[in-house]
């Protein structure tokens, strides 16, 4: 499981154990990741959190690989801002 993955799942369990996590979460993602896990998230990301329900399905289409920017194919499957 990649670090990014393993960033993902404690964010949505934590989100699924603790409500009031999920509020600020979806309010203010960037604070409550920081305060929750001690992730800093660059200004120059944006992070926005939906939330799906049982007839709304959300599919993240990644950025194109070779559209990226990087010196090194590990940053690829990394997000700049995972610890």
């Amino acid at each position: 499981m990649s670090e990014e993955q393993n960033v993902q799942d404690k964010i949505i369990k934590k989100a699924w154990e603790d409500a009031e996590f999920k509020k600020q979460l979806l309010a203010n993602p960037k604070a409550a990741v920081k305060e929750a896990f001690g992730i800093e998230v660059p200004d120059t990301i944006e992070v926005e959190v939906v939330e799906e329900s049982a007839n709304k399905f959300y599919f993240v289409l990644p950025q194109q690989p070779s559209k990226l920017k990087v010196t090194d194919e590990s940053e690829v499957l990394i997000p700049r801002w995972t610890p």
